[in-house]
């Protein structure tokens, strides 16, 4: 299945999840994809400032130099390989924006946004914000250079990543040289999703392609990544345990009541989330 064009100002997106056939994946509700673009394209400084709550938002930088600001006082910047997590908790404000990484010699943006739905009990927790370099997260590189898997989110074999969870979680970056072949063992407590973000690979035996998102039956098994081409191509890997608790979504809250939703506008509009200050 593919997602629908959800494009902000000069920045190209896809957004892959909530969509027609599916609205989440274990604890993930939401997934954009800001398409590969050259930053000398983009003019604007900020997305817009907007609030959360109930769910924590966890951007993947693959290219470029990516600052957050909130209403709580967090500023940061994240490089390329980079992760940005915010726990919105009971209410916040943030803003981000994107672009080309100084510390490389390339002008290329390129991200993921994912909302990790939290568990009732931590909606009602104060927010939070990591950031978490490259070099501060998890790989492994596969024998005789075939690829590598990096943990974004979770854990994988002995690694685990820094990004705190309160369910069981997981988010991977899978990167396989031509030729090359991945398999990845599931659990049938866990729900499995995989989104192809730029090139097609085959995956049990069938082709797919770029924009594609993948659902896999919740069973013991496993999924068999194969990449059929001479050139590298990438996968990410997203899901968890599937949430148990009921789903109130609307706008940029996720709760569990239609009655919590009113809250977290109320509260939003009182002021309550604080405001955002652009001097820091």
């Amino acid at each position: 299945m593919q997602g629908k064009r959800a494009d902000i100002g000069n920045y190209k997106i896809d957004r892959v999840l909530p969509n027609r056939f599916i609205e989440a994946v274990g604890p993930v509700v939401f997934l954009d994809h800001l398409l590969p673009l050259i930053e000398i394209n983009i003019k604007q400084e900020w997305m817009g400032a907007h609030p959360h709550r109930g769910i924590a938002t966890l951007t993947y930088i693959l290219n470029g130099e990516a600052e957050h600001l909130d209403s709580r006082g967090h500023h940061a910047k994240v490089h390329s390989g980079g992760v940005q997590w915010m726990k919105a908790g009971n209410g916040i404000v943030h803003d981000e924006s994107i672009h080309a990484d100084p510390t490389t010699d390339t002008a290329l943006i390129h991200s993921f946004q994912f909302w990790i739905n939290l568990p009732a009990k931590n909606k009602a927790e104060d927010p939070f914000y990591l950031p978490v370099e490259k070099t501060d997260v998890p790989l492994k590189v596969f024998p005789n250079n075939s690829g590598w898997i990096k943990v974004v989110a979770g854990d994988f074999e002995d690694m685990r990543s820094e990004i705190p969870a309160y369910s069981k979680q997981f988010i991977y970056h899978l990167h396989l040289e031509g030729r090359q072949l991945f398999s990845l063992r599931t659990e049938p407590t866990m729900e499995y999703a995989a989104y192809l973000p730029l090139q097609s690979l085959v995956v049990n035996d069938n082709e797919y392609y770029m924009g594609d998102l993948l659902v896999f039956e919740q069973r013991e098994g496993e999924i068999e990544i194969k990449n059929i081409g001479i050139n590298p191509v990438d996968l990410i890997f997203f899901g968890g345990e599937k949430y148990m608790e009921p789903v109130v979504a609307t706008g940029p809250f996720v709760m569990n009541t239609h009655h919590e939703i009113s809250l977290a506008y109320n509260d939003y509009y009182e002021g309550k989330y604080g405001v955002i200050r652009y001097d820091k």
